[in-house]
Formats: structure tokens, sequence, C-alpha cells
């Protein structure tokens, strides 16, 4: 049961290691350059909310609700998007420092992922169907049995992607790219 809703509010620089979060559903609100590194964000629904130059790193998002949810600019470090309320998970990134975050086993087609650094992140047997990685760097990345189907990675770079062990049906790649579906085989392309 919700307790306290929150519509159309904007929050702006506020360190949420000081202020607690209130629990409760967020619905159409803006933060914008707050902190919530390290904070537990468990059982708080953000709905159509927009995140803009904020820090989440290594915030706790167990059974939270990310709905149709934008970050920009945000530094989201370590965060287990695993642990989310799955019923309508969408978000989008631009422009975000994912690194070391893990999206395994989730599903979460079409999901746009604009300049993002997604250094060892873990996406595990995700389902990213018809995804878009637009110039996001994937060094160290993990892909094991994740559905690629039909997902754009012609700008981005630094990624592994086993063609044995994942579905790749349609996606996109292109020519200056293409090593990174053959690194396994230690081949050398010039």
């Amino acid at each position: 049961m919700i307790d306290t809703y929150f519509d159309s509010e904007n929050f702006i620089k506020i360190d949420f290691n000081k202020t607690n979060l209130k629990k409760g559903e967020y619905d159409n609100c803006v933060f914008e350059q707050c902190d919530f590194e390290n904070t537990n964000l468990s059982n708080i629904h953000f709905i159509e909310c927009e995140f803009v130059d904020c820090n989440f790193s290594n915030s706790i998002v167990k059974n939270t609700a990310f709905r149709a949810v934008k970050f920009r600019k945000s530094k989201m470090i370590g965060i287990k998007f695993s642990e989310c309320d799955t019923f309508l998970l969408n978000f989008t990134f631009d422009n975000c420092q994912l690194n070391f975050s893990s999206f395994y086993k989730l599903k979460i087609p079409q999901t746009v992922f604009n300049e993002c650094n997604l250094e060892e992140v873990d996406f595990t047997e995700t389902n990213l169907n018809n995804s878009r990685f637009h110039i996001s760097n994937f060094n160290n990345a993990i892909f094991n049995e994740t559905n690629l189907e039909k997902t754009d990675f012609k700008t981005s770079f630094n990624f592994s992607i086993d063609p044995e062990n994942n579905v790749l049906k349609s996606a996109k790649f292109s020519k200056e790219n293409i090593g990174g579906l053959l690194s396994k085989y230690k081949v050398i392309i010039e």
C-alpha cells in the first residue's frame, strides 16, 4: 500500500543521505542534481519521472518500480537493477555512468542507452530485444545467454559478444565494431 503520493513535483539539489526520501509513489516528478548515493530506495514507485545529473551510485533498489523513467547525465555505478520491481519496468538512459551495474535476467526490450558507459555491466540472461545502444562503451561487459535480437550496436564499442551463447538474430553492427563478435577466436582484423 502506498502511503505517500507526489505528483508533478521538482526536487532540486537534495542530498538524500541527509534528508530521507519518503516511501511512496512519485508520479511525473523531476529530480535534478540530487544525491541518492548509498541510499535505500526499496519499495518506492517512480512513474514517468526524470532524473537529471543525479548520483545513484550503490543505491539499493529492491522492489523499486521504475515505469517510463528517464535518467540523464546520471552516475549509477553498482546498481542491482535485477532486484527492481519488474512489473511494467521501463527506463531510458542518456549519457549515464552505469559501470558495475546488473541487469541480470531482466526483460527490458526496446531500452535505449544513449552515450552510456557500461563497463563491467552484467547483461546475463537479459532480454534486450530491439534495444538501442548508441555510442556506448561495453568494456568487460558480460553478455551470456542474452537476447539481443534486433538490437542496435552500430555505434557502440569495446564489446565482446559470443554469437554462440547469445541470440543475435537481426542485431545491427557496423564494419568498424564487428571484431567484438569475433574476440573469442583471437583473430586479427585489419
